[in-house]
């Protein structure tokens, strides 16, 4: 025999597992309880209230008794005389009448309870006495009760007595004792409990009903969520919730789902494009090398010319692929977030060897702004890599004697920018934000031969955000393309220190 879990409930059952049963349950769970606790105080302070009214009512009523009783003449049977003739004005003792009894030293009791009219030695009071006439426990209890509030049972209901001494010349000469049925109170507290009985069903209903469909209502987008979220681990990744509800919590969490799935299927689409571009230009040298060795395999005189040149050619893809395969290397690094090392370094020197190593690359016409005096924090080796990236760009892009500009100042808060300027054709303002991608060129008909993988960019910025910068594309002054980058952890050099460097050239 198995043990059945709650995973294994029946299907009519299973919904009870479900977030809105959960909610619906909470709610009627925390209005039960408080249902219960409002019952508990209610109960009893109706029960109090009714009890200290009847309590106030006896002792006003004892009061009265003592009044009529005189007050000088304190015989006993004047005592019993004005006792008599107060009780005799009241009706009998019932469940709708109150219970009069005075006890009177030597006189015995006057009561509108007959039982209690009788005087002391008669045989009714006898503990031995078995004859029909014997004391009730209830009539002894009355009797025999103490001063103050005391609740007896009569006639099974219950009674709250209250008892006072007499004192007259400051000797006790009776006890006057009050008494009221208690089953006002047992009234008014079953009264409570039927209304809450019927209230509280009513409400319990309505807040299961209502809860069952405010979680409903709640719990829609969740679903959705759920359904969104198993169409996409399906790899459908074009999926979205698209709630249109109030913005509140459940609103902000499907849009926060969305805008995830955007990222998700963008970051997707590059990783296919990344791992496709990556593949074609890996197969492009591949290509080349495997039909230059076809072609020399297939000749049947083969010639120290043509060994040099399928030796030429194979050199230059092995080359183009090892250059490809450090920069995605390079890439993974950066996404691993172990792409540099920030130490500081002077700028002045470091750009202007920097400098003097770019005009030594092309024949161009280079320029060199001024220099800021500082100290810059960052990876001198990452930091020269963007700048040679970038100023290879701007030779790709314009023609013999074109103009290659490098400025550096600096931009605030602790900021250095870097810009690289052309006269070239320049970047068009719609491809200005994609340059930076990777495989990505601007103009696609150049020959991979002289257009490289088109990672210089992507590297680029990688470094750069990799330091906590950015980098943009813009337009020259001169009418090309400028490629600039933002970098935090420059400290300018005071005027004595800017002065000092020229004093040692």
């Amino acid at each position: 025999m198995s043990v059945r879990g709650p995973a294994s409930l029946p299907t009519r059952w299973r919904w009870l597992r479900g977030l809105r049963a959960r909610l619906a349950l909470s709610i009627s769970l925390i209005l039960v309880v408080a249902l219960g606790t409002a019952f508990v105080a209610t109960y009893r302070g109706t029960g109090t209230q009714v009890r200290n009214q009847i309590d106030e009512d006896l002792v006003t009523d004892a009061q009265a008794v003592d009044a009529r009783l005189p007050q000088y003449d304190a015989k006993p049977k004047k005592i019993a005389e004005a006792a008599s003739e107060y009780v005799d004005e009241r009706r009998s003792f019932g469940l709708s009448a109150r219970l009069f009894v005075v006890r009177i030293r030597g006189a015995g009791n006057i009561s509108n309870l007959p039982e209690l009219n009788a005087e002391e030695g008669d045989p009714r009071l006898d503990r031995e006495f078995l004859g029909p006439r014997r004391e009730s426990d209830e009539a002894r209890a009355l009797r025999t009760a103490d001063v103050g509030f005391s609740t007896v049972r009569v006639n099974d209901e219950p009674l709250r007595l209250y008892v006072v001494k007499v004192e007259r010349g400051g000797r006790m000469v009776a006890e006057i004792g009050v008494g009221e049925s208690a089953a006002a109170v047992g009234r008014a507290q079953s009264g409570v409990a039927r209304t809450f009985l019927f209230a509280g069903t009513a409400t319990l209903v309505a807040a299961i009903l209502l809860g069952f469909a405010f979680a409903t209502r709640l719990s829609r987008p969740l679903r959705r969520m759920a359904g969104t979220a198993a169409e996409v681990t399906a790899g459908d990744l074009s999926k979205r919730i698209g709630s249109t509800g109030p913005q509140d919590e459940v609103r902000v969490l499907a849009d926060a789902f969305d805008r995830m799935l955007d990222r998700l299927e963008n970051a997707f689409a590059r990783q296919r494009g990344f791992v496709a571009d990556a593949s074609h230009e890996l197969r492009t040298p591949l290509t080349v090398i495997r039909g230059q060795l076809e072609v020399l395999a297939r000749q049947t005189d083969v010639s120290p010319e043509d060994v040099r040149h399928v030796d030429e050619v194979v050199r230059t893809e092995v080359l183009r692929m090892e250059r490809l395969v450090e920069d995605l290397l390079l890439l993974a690094r950066a996404d691993e977030g172990e792409l540099v090392r920030p130490a500081p370094l002077d700028l002045a020197p470091f750009v202007t060897e920097l400098f003097d190593a770019l005009t030594l690359t092309a024949d161009r016409r280079f320029e060199l702004g001024d220099v800021p005096a500082g100290r810059l924090v960052a990876d001198e080796d990452r930091i020269a890599q963007v700048v040679r990236n970038l100023a290879r760009n701007a030779v790709e892009h314009t023609g013999p004697d074109g103009l290659v500009r490098l400025t550096v100042r600096a931009a605030g808060r602790g900021r250095l920018e870097f810009a690289i300027e052309d006269d070239g054709p320049g970047i068009p303002a719609d491809q200005r934000d994609r340059v930076f991608d990777r495989f990505h060129r601007t103009d696609s008909a150049r020959a991979r031969r002289t257009g490289g993988a088109g990672l210089g960019l992507a590297i680029a910025r990688a470094i750069v955000e990799a330091h906590g910068g950015r980098i943009y594309a813009g337009s020259s002054p001169e009418g090309g393309a400028r490629v600039a980058f933002v970098l935090p952890g420059f400290r300018a050099a005071g005027k004595r220190a800017a002065r000092e460097p020229a004093a040692k050239s």
